[in-house]
């Protein structure tokens, strides 16, 4: 199945007097970019939830935000009394430092992080470990939900280009040797024009037909673009995480394209593979969406 890079997924879990709420969404990225924000309780389970993301997921740029809200509780009030000291040495220090008023007052020092804390008895930030990953994991499992669902319909429009495309590309497959005989046939009559009755020599013409020949065919690259599209259809049919191999195949297609546009010396032929360009160009900002 196809995923795109693009979706958002969210999920709650709870514990005895806490519930946590994560949500998560993702966005395009050429690897796998993760930032994680989550409350301080949460400080030690920090490298397993990157770990439980990475597993989970390939690329894209993730966004994970945990909330924790906890339910009131009579306990113990606890006083950090070194950390207090620390906030009023520093607090006259930037007085004296930057000559402005000291309005340093006790519950102006109370009500700054962490001087003042409840709890229930010693703290046991372990308890929210396994809702917390739980919670995460849930929330991913909607965000790869929404991303398939995304890539569902990525995967589909894609197809559908590619048909497009293959359509294109058979018209100038048959084009391309009419360009060779059209040149022929307007040399042959330049050199009527010219010479005026004079026997035309058929061996130049068919050398200058030659030439032209090599010039401007494009059967290679209509060949080679043939095959990238089938390898394109067959990657969205096998579906897993083919983003980076689809980029590739869309940029080599751009070359082929490009390569042929330049070659062509017909409109007609030179209508399709700016036809075929513009097309690919699509496919191209469709790809980047693909994990």
């Amino acid at each position: 199945m196809i995923s795109s890079m693009t979706g958002f997924g969210r999920a709650e879990g709870s514990g005895e007097g806490f519930r946590i709420t994560a949500e998560i969404k993702s966005v395009n990225h050429r690897y796998l970019d993760l930032s994680v924000r989550m409350p301080r309780n949460f400080a030690a389970f920090d490298p397993e939830v990157h770990q439980l993301l990475r597993d989970m997921l390939t690329r894209g740029k993730v966004d994970l935000a945990v909330t924790l809200e906890e339910e009131a509780v009579t306990g113990t009030l606890r006083y950090n009394r070194a950390l207090a000291a620390s906030y009023v040495r520093y607090l006259r220090e930037m007085s004296v430092e930057f000559g402005i008023p000291d309005d340093c007052t006790a519950s102006r020092v109370a009500a700054m992080p962490d001087v003042l804390t409840t709890g229930t008895g010693d703290a046991d930030d372990s308890r929210y470990h396994e809702a917390l990953m739980d919670t995460v994991k849930r929330a991913v499992e909607n965000l790869i939900e929404a991303r398939q669902t995304e890539g569902g319909k990525l995967a589909e429009d894609l197809q559908q280009k590619l048909t497009g495309l293959e359509v294109m590309r058979e018209e100038a497959q048959q084009r391309a040797p009419g360009v060779v005989e059209d040149y022929r046939k307007r040399i042959t009559v330049r050199m009527q024009e010219v010479l005026s009755g004079v026997p035309l020599d058929q061996e130049r013409i068919l050398t200058e037909a030659a030439l032209y020949a090599d010039r401007v065919c494009v059967d290679e690259e209509i060949v080679r673009l043939g095959t990238h599209i089938r390898h394109m259809k067959e990657a969205l049919d096998q579906g897993g995480a083919v983003g980076r191999k689809l980029d590739f195949l869309a940029q080599e297609m751009n070359r082929e394209a490009n390569t042929a546009l330049a070659k062509a010396n017909d409109s007609s032929l030179a209508d399709l593979a700016i036809g075929m360009k513009t097309e690919i160009e699509k496919i191209r900002e469709q790809v980047q969406n693909i994990e």
